[in-house]
C-alpha cells in the first residue's frame, strides 16, 4: 500500500501559462487508484489553477489543504480556508475555478471520479473539450466551430 503526504514537496509538474502557473502532483496515480482521481495543486499568489469550467461525466471535490484560495462559481466568488470541502456536480451548476488572491501560496486537493469519456465546457473562452482517454482522440474546440452531423459523410 502506497502512502502520500499532502504536506510534502513531491511535485511532478510546474507549469501553465502566465496567470495559470501552479505546481501539481497526481496523487491518485501515485497511489495506484483506479476509480478515483486525486491531484494536489499548489498555486502562488495571483495565479489560477485552471480556467473556469464545468464537466459532464465526472463529479469533482475540492479540499483546501492550506492557504485561503478564492473559489469562483456561478454564484460568485468566496474565500475558502484550510479544511473547507466543496463538491462540484456535473453540468453548469458545478462550474468552478480556484484563484489565489492571498499573499501566500495555497494548496488544494482535487478529487474526481475517473469516467472516460468526459466533456469539459469552458464558458469564459467558449470552448468545449472531449477527453476520451486516448490522446489521438481528444479534442478542444471553440463552440462556433461545430459542423453538422452529416457533414463530410458520403453514401458510397
Amino acid at each position: 500500500m502506497e502512502v502520500f503526504n499532502l504536506y510534502g514537496q513531491e511535485w511532478e509538474d510546474e507549469g501553465g501559462p502566465e496567470g495559470f502557473h501552479r505546481r501539481m502532483t497526481r496523487v491518485g496515480a501515485r497511489l495506484d487508484a483506479e476509480k478515483l482521481g486525486a491531484t494536489l495543486y499548489e498555486v502562488s499568489p495571483g495565479e489560477r489553477i485552471w480556467p473556469y469550467h464545468y464537466e459532464y461525466g465526472n463529479e469533482e471535490w475540492l479540499v483546501v489543504v492550506s492557504g485561503t484560495p478564492t473559489l469562483r462559481t456561478a454564484e460568485g466568488e468566496r474565500e475558502l480556508q484550510a479544511g473547507d470541502v466543496v463538491c462540484f456536480l456535473e453540468g453548469p451548476g458545478g462550474a468552478h475555478q480556484v484563484i489565489n488572491r492571498a499573499h501566500t501560496a495555497a494548496r488544494v486537493l482535487m478529487l474526481s471520479t475517473k469516467v472516460t469519456p468526459s466533456v469539459v465546457v469552458y464558458p469564459d473562452s467558449d470552448k468545449i473539450a472531449l477527453w476520451t482517454g486516448n490522446p489521438d482522440d481528444r479534442l478542444v474546440a471553440k463552440r462556433d466551430s461545430s459542423v453538422g452531423y452529416w457533414e463530410g459523410e458520403a453514401a458510397s
